[in-house]
């Protein structure tokens, strides 16, 4: 039985056993033995037809060793595969029942065992962690009511609004089909044609939120809106916000060249051992469909922030314990916005719908059907239901009846009080993009909130990459829409890379700029 199985939430809270043992102690060694626990007498020599005979294939522990090594990997995470896990508890701070039945949120002091992968998006598994990218922030609630996930990455927003431009993001920013190389001209090719990407491009290209000094030292966010039901059944729309209690720090260019391939990695797993827990506070932003209707901007959709919506905390969570083995937790740990408790359901957001599929799809393909049965996204409650067989299923059901309804007693039985929320839906089918687009405005906010050094920064940053791009057609569109989200903003980034923002005037004022509103 895996870690997490048998885990409680007051060891959570204890001081973490470590793979590698400061002290030096090694646990207990058990007699080694094959997969099928026979003895192995000789686990240095093969067998072989005399001294100077060939290897016997009937050196049935040789045969296993090596045919399991051929396939020791999973497919890797098209993205998200460079990251790293820890378990730890979830603390809920108040009593949230008014707005949401999850249970978890039930009331103050409730415990849930919860594990977080932190990732980089783009780069391959084993990749420098130092990279300019958003981080992955993904936590598993080992709930009572079974499993919710909250995936989300450092920044509180995403470059695209539509799922459907999710694999041309991903390819854009992924190396070269020809060189095999990461190339800023593809990506910013992309981006030229997606000026929404504009308030997510500022906040990457900071110091703070685009280079976090360490997983410690950055927040969290569900990025998309969900919606929360309470027991009554009345709805309001949600974010989530994981506040960091270690204050937000990040890495300048040259800190970040310098940074040790594995920085990120060694410093949550270091502070840990010590002792060090890192913490933090989950809020949550409310609106009901009326305000959200009423909003300037469209309140779904996730390249948006809501802007002057107070923040509720409900809870904290606390990381204290280093899993035993990686690849069983931070490999093949699944995560999945679909995965959701009572209470929490998704809402009209274009990129979280796509991403209700999306996410699982990839799991079953990646780990198997069965992915659920791993016991790192196993849920602590009892699962019951039909589904059946598949690869490496190892919870086989009883009985002979695996279908419903039916007269046999004692089948999974149903309660209502858990059937899914009613909302009414209205208007033609379309396919069409969002009427209230706004694709500036906020990024020129966040631009004219940082202090002068951090806008310094953010020119330099952005321009060490847009720098390298030989498009000058490319250049002038991104120039363009930083210099429509803030003139100052456009203007300083023009000069350090060769655009002369007097062309981008004329065409705004003839209608040509890219990504006019």
């Amino acid at each position: 039985m895996r870690m997490i199985l048998a885990v409680s939430v007051a060891s959570l809270l204890a001081t973490p056993v470590l793979a590698a043992d400061p002290a030096g102690q090694t646990p207990p060694q058990m007699p080694m033995t094959r997969d099928t626990g026979v003895p192995v007498g000789d686990n240095q020599n093969s067998k072989v037809a005399g001294p100077e005979g060939p290897v016997l294939l009937e050196d049935f522990n040789l045969i296993e060793k090596l045919a399991r090594f051929d396939r020791e990997r999973i497919p890797e995470r098209v993205v998200h595969a460079r990251g790293t896990g820890a378990q730890g508890v979830f603390v809920a701070s108040t009593d949230f029942s008014q707005h949401s039945k999850a249970s978890l949120f039930g009331a103050p002091g409730k415990e849930t065992p919860v594990f977080v992968r932190f990732s980089t998006v783009m780069n391959f598994r084993g990749s420098p962690e130092a990279a300019r990218d958003p981080r992955g922030f993904a936590v598993k609630f080992y709930t009572d009511q079974g499993n919710w996930d909250l995936v989300g990455i450092n920044e509180p927003i995403f470059f695209i609004r539509d799922a459907i431009k999710f694999p041309d993001f991903v390819h854009a920013n992924k190396p070269s089909p020809v060189t095999d190389v990461q190339d800023p001209n593809r990506a910013f090719d992309f981006f030229s044609q997606v000026p929404e990407s504009t308030h997510m491009l500022t906040q990457l290209y900071t110091d703070s939120i685009g280079m976090p000094a360490s997983y410690r030292t950055m927040d969290g966010f569900g990025v998309n809106t969900f919606r929360l039901v309470n027991s009554k059944g009345e709805e309001i729309f949600a974010k989530f916000h994981w506040k960091s209690q270690q204050g937000i720090k990040g890495m300048t260019l040259e800190e970040t060249e310098a940074a040790d391939t594995n920085y990120a990695t060694k410093d949550l797993y270091q502070n840990i051992s010590t002792g060090n827990f890192p913490k933090w506070d989950l809020t949550v932003q409310m609106l009901t469909a009326k305000e959200v209707a009423a909003l300037s901007y469209d309140g779904f959709d996730d390249t948006k922030v809501w802007t002057g919506v107070p923040e509720v905390k409900v809870g904290t969570m606390t990381l204290n314990n280093v899993p035993q083995n990686y690849f069983d937790y931070s490999e093949e740990s699944a995560f999945c916005p679909c995965v959701m408790v009572p209470g929490i359901e998704a809402s009209p957001d274009r990129m979280l719908q796509g991403r209700l599929f999306a996410y699982a799809d990839t799991q079953r393909y990646r780990i198997g059907a069965n992915y659920m049965q791993l016991p790192v996204n196993r849920p602590l409650v009892q699962v019951s239901n039909n589904n059946i067989d598949g690869t490496m299923q190892s919870a086989p059901r009883q009985g002979d009846v695996n279908y419903e309804p039916t007269t046999v007693a004692g089948n999974p039985a149903q309660e209502s009080k858990f059937s899914y929320s009613q909302y009414a839906v209205t208007g033609m089918t379309q396919q069409k993009a969002i009427d209230k687009q706004d694709n500036f405005r906020q990024a020129g906010e966040f631009y004219r909130a940082l202090s002068q050094h951090e806008r310094d920064d953010l020119i330099k940053n952005l321009a060490n990459d847009l720098g390298q791009v030989k498009s000058m057609q490319i250049k002038e569109a991104m120039v363009s829409h930083f210099y429509q989200a803030d003139k100052d903003y456009g203007t300083r980034l023009g000069a350090a890379v060769g655009v002369d923002v007097k062309s981008i005037d004329n065409k705004m004022t003839s209608g040509q700029a890219g990504g006019m509103p």
